[in-house]
């Protein structure tokens, strides 16, 4: 499922806590992009490690002693659209760099990723909100939420489980908005069936029985429908 998204070029919001593999995750991602696309990493700390090709990386830059030179998130990602991108990737979104990432997305940079803080999809979408509030756009709220359900695709959740280990909880796409509310849908869950002899967490990746996600037509122009459906309408489980 993983592969038809990256190969699909949607645009992912990978979320998780801290320390719960959100970047590590994110690299993961990146594996499924084509060699041939052009790709813009913008980050605080340089994280990931990407092996294509075509890889411009872009990092922060705090401000010097007397206070100037600073490179802020947002002006890595204003900057990046200059250079011709076909996929844009921010390596922690945690500020009004979120409103930049979306108009991004929703201006044909199909398949830009992101990360951010979120302890569920629907939690990651209020915190995306709130970050475009937070920098004094004076938007009415039913606007950012257009943008949000215009722009993001996917919602990968990650989570680290009580015994330590990261698990993909939630593979959730969103659909649109409803009134003032933005619609979702679980594609995929995780469900723990309970603990080995060594109290480590046993549990499976379910399909929630979707049958045609929203998704679908993106797949079927990248010719990815069949993988997509095999994912989809795989009876067996895979154990975690």
């Amino acid at each position: 499922m993983l592969q038809v998204i990256g190969k699909s070029r949607c645009n992912v919001i990978v979320s998780g806590g801290t320390g719960s593999g959100k970047t590590t995750l994110l690299n993961c991602l990146t594996l499924y992009i084509e060699s041939t696309e052009r790709i813009i990493t913008c980050e605080d700390a340089a994280e990931l490690q990407l092996q294509q090709p075509h890889v411009v990386r872009l990092e922060t830059r705090p401000p010097n002693i007397e206070g100037e030179g600073q490179i802020t998130m947002r002006e890595l990602i204003k900057n990046c659209l200059r250079m011709r991108p076909e996929r844009i990737i921010v390596g922690e979104v945690r500020g009004p760099e979120a409103f930049d990432l979306l108009q991004a997305m929703n201006t044909g940079h199909d398949g830009s990723m992101g990360t951010l803080h979120a302890n569920s999809p629907r939690e990651a979408l209020s915190r995306m909100e709130s970050m475009i509030t937070m920098g004094g756009y004076g938007l009415p709220a039913k606007t950012i939420r257009e943008m949000i359900a215009g722009s993001v695709d996917i919602i990968v959740q990650a989570a680290r489980l009580r015994d330590g280990s990261r698990r993909i909880t939630h593979i959730t796409e969103v659909i649109g908005l409803e009134g003032d509310v933005i619609t979702t849908q679980d594609l995929f869950v995780y469900e723990i069936l309970g603990e080995d002899e060594l109290g480590r967490i046993v549990g499976r990746h379910r399909s929630t029985g979707i049958g045609r996600p929203k998704m679908w037509d993106r797949a079927r122009y990248f010719g990815e429908e069949r993988r997509l459906a095999e994912a989809l309408d795989r009876a067996e489980v895979r154990e975690a």
